[in-house]
């Protein structure tokens, strides 16, 4: 397997006057050339945090402390500084986030942020050759009248289009890796599928890898290859996209199934919400992180941590008593990382 990115053994603290609460806890995991990986888990899982500490947008201070590895194409980002790391980003690693209007600047025309973005990644373009390169990939992410568009400012466009212009963006620079982060949080239904459809495009027709984050299973099932499940920062499930739907072995990753609605459920059904709420991610935690949550919680739940086993066909979880173990591989062993290729 040709590997692009390479997260081993990641832990970041934030550091607050009275605690320090872990948003990531030994968190690792591969992702080859031309995959998709779904990082899936509740809001305050610590699938943002992840992301975007691999992105370099979290890099230590006196406020924040990290330890692990981040190899990307053999470089370990994570032992550069930032300014050597923001050079890969719109270039080799392109970004969507949640909230387009927040990360478009608000007093600058569309076509200048495209434009500069263009020539930061290719400085033998002219001005006007990286403006018909800005109409170019307007028009490439369904921006009607692109010329027009680029004298508008951010407030001017629709959300979705907004995330189009994102998108753009994100992609000027050929990038190896698109990092999706929610990408469609702050859109309309009708439009979250257009973006999402949009993405996976641009993803296969340009060989890219992605990571895409969301909080819902649904979103992930089509659209990558693996799912890495996340809960109170530590990663509890991770599989083959196919393999986690048809074979669940964490409660978690169940009760977040049984929490979506199916497609053919009426609007206003009721569903099966998950009872109580996440631990603190300051206080010391013995035992498994879900088991006052868990209907299927015994003793040894809350007395010990379970580590990431690993079943024959390479499917993890993080569970003392898994879901369908009579299935699982007599030969299931502990793993503390990525699964093995």
């Amino acid at each position: 397997m040709n590997i692009l990115l390479d997260v081993q053994d990641l832990n970041v603290t934030i550091h607050l006057e009275d605690r320090n609460v872990r948003p990531v806890t030994d968190v690792s995991f591969k992702l080859a050339r031309n995959e998709t990986i779904g990082i899936v888990g509740e809001s305050g899982s610590g699938k943002s945090v992840l992301v975007r500490t691999v992105m370099g947008l979290i890099a230590p201070s006196n406020v924040v402390s990290r330890s692990g590895e981040i190899n990307f194409d053999g470089d370990d980002i994570a032992a550069m500084p930032v300014s050597q790391v923001q050079e890969y980003w719109g270039g080799r690693i392109g970004m969507v986030l949640q909230d387009p209007l927040r990360s478009l600047n608000p007093v600058r025309k569309i076509g200048t942020q495209l434009t500069e973005t263009i020539r930061r990644h290719h400085p033998r373009l002219s001005k006007n050759e990286a403006k018909d390169e800005a109409i170019s990939l307007m028009k490439s992410v369904g921006i009607g009248d692109a010329t027009r568009r680029l004298s508008m400012y951010p407030h001017q466009f629709s959300g979705g289009m907004r995330q189009r212009v994102m998108i753009a963006i994100a992609v000027a620079g050929e990038a190896d890796l698109l990092i999706a982060d929610e990408p469609t949080t702050a859109l309309d239904v009708s439009v979250q599928n257009q973006i999402l459809n949009l993405m996976g495009e641009y993803r296969q027709k340009r060989g890219m890898s992605m990571i895409l984050v969301t909080h819902d299973l649904a979103v992930a099932a089509g659209r990558t290859d693996r799912i890495a499940v996340m809960y109170a920062g530590e990663v509890v499930e991770s599989a083959r996209t196919v393999d986690l739907f048809s074979n669940v072995r964490m409660p978690y990753t169940q009760a977040l199934l049984n929490a979506a609605p199916p497609l053919s459920a009426p609007s206003g059904s009721e569903v099966d919400a998950i009872p109580g709420q996440p631990p603190d991610l300051s206080a010391m935690i013995n035992g498994c992180r879900f088991a006052s949550r868990c209907p299927f919680a015994q003793d040894k739940c809350f007395a010990e941590h379970p580590p990431l086993t690993t079943d024959a066909d390479g499917h993890q979880y993080r569970c003392w008593f898994p879901l369908g173990a009579e299935r699982a591989s007599a030969g299931a062993e502990v793993s503390t990382g990525a699964s093995r290729e």
